[in-house]
């Protein structure tokens, strides 16, 4: 009997136990697909880092003994489609079994099960080997439980895993040390050169070119910049927790126009393409905590744990617990076009051309440009949330839709009506200037409600709050905001819906 295993490119898992072993009964492989480059426009980058991440694997594989079928985008015999490329691969290796990875996309999960019943060949899947958790614990952790509060299922995986617990308790005394974490970086402490790579991505460019790929966001294919290899995976981890750790926690929030990347690790795409594990992030950040206790607050660490062990978990179960229907929520009935100024970064709005212009020349924005510029101004002017889902699967390198669209659909635009938050994330200038410098030498003035240079983000605020009246006034957690609209003058609220309908009309001229 000879098997086939199929590899997508988000499973470039180097520990999983089917490379263990070379067996010459079995062949990998491994398939760039228009199916995937195709099914949204996506970012450049995100298309050459997957693309040179899978070669890599292949490779690698291969140099271990392991027979592998690569199809390269523009090779000929590559019929672009997961269905095809299984049975061009059952056909070459003469296969009588068929098995693959259970798949983190419900997509390709639905393609996979009707394929295995088309091919008429026994097959069987397997699990990743990646994640703390199964597909479904999320859903069943929940299942007796009236709310969907991500910190209890945190504090329960802190447990499971012994991570930063003694005898039960947390160590530090507290299980969240978030409010530790909202500081503004304001030039101090300095921040170390990221670890970068600058390797020549060039073949991969130019086979992309040769099919006529709809790709967005720019690229210098002599000087590329993420870790693409297992060996790239494990420097940039070690580089994070030696240099920037120590100040994670406190500034994961704060965004600045200088710094691209300020503390945060570069981390997600190689995690999210399982080039690492995240139990091998979370070992080596305790690791080299607790040999550096002296030097390191624990805020720091179960600042950084938490984003892992707890938000990226559970927003997976979330995904498995919550599809198909999630795809298609949107709670708040919004509608709105997804202004041009989105794939430019051509505004006046300093907050918005700054995090835009970085995602397109990156493919990358930490995640509170993606919640509080990007994704705020998204659902202040009421946008569909299938133009915003569109937008963020697109062009962050580490966007897969399960991670992707439970941030966006629901913890950014509150579609899911409150599954993932109990609020909409929402604010005026204020919280902008708070956490950033964007609003200093900005066109507008955070300060001002009113007027030809008041910021944007204050009239759509508070325009978002009086058309969305219906949805919130159950909402305990929108008690205190929707007593202050309470409380404004008619006439000055008249005037802030006003300049908030002009915003959304003509966003061109902002």
């Amino acid at each position: 009997m000879h098997t086939l295993r199929l590899i997508l490119g988000d499973q470039l898992n180097h520990k999983h136990s089917w490379f263990q072993k070379v067996d010459n009964n079995v062949t990998y492989i491994i398939a760039e697909m228009k199916q995937e480059t195709d099914y949204v426009k996506h970012h450049i980058q995100k298309i050459v880092a997957f693309f040179c991440a899978m070669r890599n694997f292949s490779r690698e594989l291969t140099q271990k003994g392991h027979r592998v079928i690569y199809l390269k985008i523009n090779d000929p015999k590559n019929p672009q489609d997961l269905t095809k490329v299984i049975q061009y691969g059952i056909d070459r290796a003469n296969a009588t079994k068929f098995e693959y990875l259970l798949p983190d996309e419900y997509r390709l999960d639905l393609q996979l099960n009707n394929t295995c019943k088309s091919i008429k060949l026994q097959t069987e899947v397997f699990d990743t080997e990646h994640f703390y958790t199964s597909r479904y614990e999320v859903k069943n952790f929940f299942a007796n439980k009236k709310s969907l509060i991500m910190e209890s299922f945190y504090r329960m995986m802190r447990k499971k895993h012994h991570i930063m617990v003694n005898s039960g308790q947390p160590e530090g005394g507290k299980w969240n040390f978030d409010q530790s974490n909202r500081k503004k970086w304001n030039g101090e402490p300095e921040i170390p050169h990221e670890r970068g790579f600058r390797k020549d991505v060039s073949s991969i460019f130019d086979d992309i070119e040769q099919v006529d790929i709809n790709y967005f966001g720019e690229i210098d294919p002599t000087n590329f910049n993420w870790p693409t290899s297992r060996s790239d995976s494990l420097s940039v981890l070690n580089y994070f927790v030696q240099n920037f750790l120590v100040h994670f926690g406190d500034f994961q929030d704060a965004m600045h126009t200088d710094q691209h990347f300020l503390f945060h690790s570069r981390l997600s795409f190689a995690m999210n393409s399982k080039m690492i594990s995240p139990k091998e992030v979370i070992d080596k950040v305790l690791d080299y905590y607790y040999n550096h206790t002296d030097a390191i607050h624990i805020s720091q660490v179960e600042g950084f744990i938490r984003q892992i062990l707890g938000w990226r978990e559970y927003m997976r179960g979330i995904y498995w617990k919550e599809m198909p229907n999630y795809a298609n929520l949107n709670k708040l009935e919004n509608s709105n076009k997804l202004p041009d100024f989105f794939w430019t970064a051509d505004t006046k709005m300093n907050c918005l051309r700054h995090s835009i212009k970085q995602s397109l020349n990156e493919a990358y924005a930490h995640h509170i440009q993606r919640l509080m510029i990007t994704g705020n101004y998204a659902l202040l002017t009421m946008t569909d949330p299938d133009e915003v889902d569109a937008w963020y699967l697109g062009i962050y390198i580490d966007a897969i839709e399960w991670v992707e669209i439970t941030n966006t659909r629901g913890m950014s635009q509150f579609a899911d009506g409150g599954i993932v938050g109990t609020k909409p994330y929402v604010s005026s200038a204020n919280y902008i200037n708070k956490m950033s410098n964007y609003c200093k030498g900005c066109h507008y003035s955070h300060t001002k409600k009113l007027g030809e240079n008041a910021c944007p983000f204050n009239a759509l605020y508070w325009n978002f709050l009086d058309e969305k009246r219906n949805h919130f006034e159950n909402n305990n957690r929108m008690a205190m905001m929707m007593n202050l609209l309470n409380k404004k003058n008619k006439r000055e609220l008249e005037d802030l819906k006003t300049r908030a309908r002009e915003i959304i009309e003509h966003p061109e001229r902002f």
